[in-house]
């Protein structure tokens, strides 16, 4: 059920016993036999909910957690980040500390990062970030790999076309991982796992601890750049950093205590249970809703939007500019307001597009709703200006609102956020270099990757860094389904370059 986790949110259908499911049927399935064994378990009917999700869920998977919530037979009363409950697990033993608190949930499908300050009885959020793609699962499939791998090597049959055989390994991948936890080296031993010239063949190698750190080690340096956004969006330094709590069962992975250690200066510590902690947080976070939890044993909490919210502007010769309005990680309920002015004489009606993301390219951004702004009097460019207004709510409703200054006339646009599809995942583009086209290219996606590998690791690049990795993604993905030839593929690269040449110049600048 971990790999389902994942795919909520999307359209991809899932077969198990010859039937084709949505992520949120099996969720439901999945709380429906909760609420069974708890209903058994306490001999009363518990029809009243709060879910944990990964901070990182984006809008529409936190409103299918909430579907598969009500058709198990729930009232979904509140839907609670994973890092915050985690905290909420340790907040409430120390609910006098003044401190900052950094929680690290890695599971076995997703990763968040969030930054909380906790102060006489608050919890605050501060900051989240994520990856909603990165968890134990990848670190089970590396294991996978290496031993399909050594297999083929040794007898040249590829075990992955066998079903049967490949649930065997996958079983074997995740009890070595557990044992590398805390043993040097795992035997993984299994008999009868295929057949050659008559002959019954067994699968028999030994992983040691250092062979798996080394194929993990990508994945736990992805945990950086989110860390990296939490501490900036902040304004964090990890030496104000008080407790850095792990939270997941990947955590009990050794390496991944060694590497926070030396990431941040800090060792992590272990107040909380990895496996129960957010449990524990929910558990006490519906004991807060139902008041069986109240006055000076309970604690309140803030949370953040995490997502950059704005709409599309002219900005120079650029009418495609993501005019930010609501930056990402801002406390909510929040309300910002930004002036714009018409662009062209005689402008007498403009349509507001609103959008979410963090590309400066507005319709790179996802689409969340427009409305039409009539009745400015006309006059030159410039004469007329309009007031927009963002309101983000608890409940995840944004209001949109813009208003002629000189009249008072207005329109707006009310944007449930929790029924907005999701952006689509990334897909996999590396086999952008048997494109066509690669060879032509290669040039300018190598510079593109240095120019990314340069400021990874630079505090401030943040923005550009992301902007920079989506044109390269995105060139990849034109290579491969367009081989060059799409109208929007010499925008991408002139993009892309432009992109560079402004890194550069801003680099020189910054040393200065």
């Amino acid at each position: 059920m971990r790999e389902v986790k994942r795919k909520i949110g999307s359209n991809e259908s899932i077969l198990m016993g010859g039937k084709a499911y949505t992520p949120s049927e099996l969720s439901a399935m999945l709380l429906g036999y909760v609420k069974s064994y708890v209903n058994s378990y306490l001999g009363t009917d518990i029809h009243r909910a709060v879910i944990s999700v990964p901070a990182y869920f984006n809008d529409t998977q936190r409103q299918e957690t909430i579907a598969a919530g009500t058709a198990a037979g729930f009232s979904v009363e509140r839907i609670i980040n994973e890092p915050t409950a985690a905290a909420l697990s340790y907040g409430l033993g120390h609910i006098d500390d003044e401190s900052h608190i950094l929680v690290y949930d890695l599971g076995g499908g997703t990763f968040d990062v969030t930054l909380l300050e906790m102060f006489a009885g608050v919890l605050e959020v501060k900051a989240s970030s994520g990856d909603n793609q990165l968890g134990g699962k990848d670190f089970d499939q590396c294991l996978m790999d290496s031993l399909i791998q050594r297999f083929y090597d040794r007898y040249n049959i590829r075990l992955e076309k066998d079903p049967a055989a490949l649930a065997r390994v996958k079983e074997a991948a995740e009890q070595c991982k557990i044992a590398l936890s805390s043993d040097d080296e795992y035997r993984v031993y299994l008999p009868f796992i295929a057949q050659k010239d008559g002959e019954s063949l067994a699968l028999d190698e030994t992983v040691t601890c250092r062979d798996f750190e080394n194929m993990i080690r990508p994945f736990i340096d992805r945990t950086h750049h989110p860390i990296d956004i939490v501490l900036s969006d902040s304004g964090v330094r990890p030496s104000e950093i008080d407790h850095i709590l792990l939270v997941g069962g990947s955590t009990r992975i050794p390496l991944i205590h060694q590497d926070i250690e030396s990431y941040l200066g800090k060792p992590p510590c272990s107040p909380v249970d990895p496996d129960f902690a957010v449990a524990q947080g929910a558990a006490i976070q519906a004991g807060i809703l139902s008041g069986a939890i109240s006055g000076d044993d309970s604690l309140m909490m803030t949370d953040v939007n995490p997502y950059t919210l704005g709409i599309r502007a002219l900005h120079g010769f650029n009418d495609n500019y993501m005019s930010v309005i609501i930056p990402r990680n801002v406390t909510i309920p929040v309300t910002r307001q930004n002036r714009f002015f018409t662009s062209f004489d005689m402008q007498t009606e403009t349509i507001i597009e609103v959008y979410q993301g963090d590309s400066p390219v507005a319709t790179r951004n996802h689409f969340l709703g427009s409305f039409k702004l009539s009745h400015i009097p006309p006059g030159p460019a410039g004469d007329e200006s309009i007031d927009v207004e963002f309101s983000y709510d608890l409940n995840g409703l944004l209001k949109v609102s813009a208003i002629i200054s000189s009249t008072g006339a207005s329109a707006g646009i009310d944007i449930d956020m929790t029924s907005m599809p999701h952006p689509e995942q990334r897909e996999d583009v590396s086999g952008w270099k048997e494109s066509r086209e690669a060879g032509a290219y290669r040039t300018i996606i190598r510079r593109a990757e240095k120019a990314l590998k340069r400021i990874s690791s630079r505090k401030g690049f943040e923005n550009l860094e992301q902007q920079l990795d989506q044109m390269i993604y995105e060139l990849k993905k034109s290579l491969i389904h367009d081989d060059g030839q799409s109208d929007e593929y010499e925008d991408i690269i002139q993009d892309l370059l432009d992109l560079i040449n402004d890194m550069q110049s801003t680099a020189v600048e910054d040393e200065k």
